[in-house]
């Protein structure tokens, strides 16, 4: 090994746990909620989805948790003590996310999520990736108006009564004292993670068994990403706001796994896992 290889090899051990903590998964859904707020170009998306949205969200919570809430806190209180006040919230919370996913976010927002996506990575740089999938204007004065219409189907996450009714099923586990809730919250995240990079995988017209492939080599990431992005799901009113954000965030991931599978594929294979099995992001 050459001295230079030594220096790099070295650089690379010593920074391994800040490239560690810089690309962990979890953070991405708050990397999202940054670049949301500092890209103006992406408000516009916002703005139409915002009112009905949150309108929606207060008209279910202020039901749920005058309707619910005091009925949970009995039945919990049995089990929690004095616990079943904060996990009723949460319980109501989660209650609130899957009727308001239901009623409005699977059928009326899939295609603002794809824009969001989408303007991220051509901001980021990888126009040749959404260009195998929709129409680009070159001469749009920023990301979003350079979206065309789409040439194949376009969605950001597949509807899924799987995932609902799973939702529906854990919901539960908020019964158990103290650990019900984290359980809850992982559990569901297990499978909405992956699920936030479907638009992804249909870019690289991954086949069902290369798309299981990838995920399973990041099952614990994914799961991780998935938690944090239902967990700001339960916050009131806001959802909308974070669902948009975490649209952004699971790009800016994307933007990093395809530098990487890029990289990956410009040098030789036998050098590979060599220079880049420490950086896996």
């Amino acid at each position: 090994m050459t001295e230079s290889s030594k220096r790099s090899s070295t650089l690379r051990v010593i920074t391994a746990p800040a490239r560690a903590v810089s690309n962990a998964s979890w953070l991405y859904p708050f990397k999202g909620i940054y670049y949301f707020c500092a890209h103006p170009f992406l408000w516009p998306l916002l703005r139409a989805r915002l009112l009905p949205s949150a309108l929606l969200s207060l008209f279910v919570l202020t039901n749920l948790f005058l309707w619910t809430y005091l009925p949970q806190v009995a039945l919990l209180a049995v089990f929690h003590g004095h616990l079943a006040w904060l996990n009723a919230t949460f319980l109501v919370l989660g209650e609130g996310a899957a009727i308001v996913s239901l009623l409005f976010e699977a059928f009326f927002v899939d295609e603002t999520l794809v824009d969001v996506f989408d303007a991220v990575l051509v901001k980021q740089g990888y126009t040749d990736l959404i260009a195998s999938s929709r129409i680009l204007d070159p001469d749009g004065s920023d990301p979003v108006k350079q979206l065309g219409k789409p040439t194949t189907s376009a969605v950001y996450s597949p509807f899924s009564f799987r995932q609902i009714a799973e939702f529906i099923i854990f919901l539960p586990l908020n019964l158990i004292p103290v650990a019900g809730t984290p359980m809850f919250l992982i559990m569901t995240g297990y499978r909405a993670g992956p699920l936030q990079h479907w638009r992804y995988f249909k870019l690289l017209d991954f086949t069902k068994k290369e798309r299981d492939a990838f995920i399973r080599k990041r099952r614990l990431r994914y799961t991780w990403f998935g938690t944090m992005a239902l967990l700001l799901q339960l916050v009131p009113v806001l959802s909308m706001l974070f669902l948009l954000t975490t649209a952004a965030g699971s790009a800016l991931w994307v933007a990093k796994l395809e530098g990487k599978r890029r990289a990956l594929e410009a040098i030789p294979e036998d050098e590979r896992s060599e220079r880049y099995a420490d950086d896996e992001p």
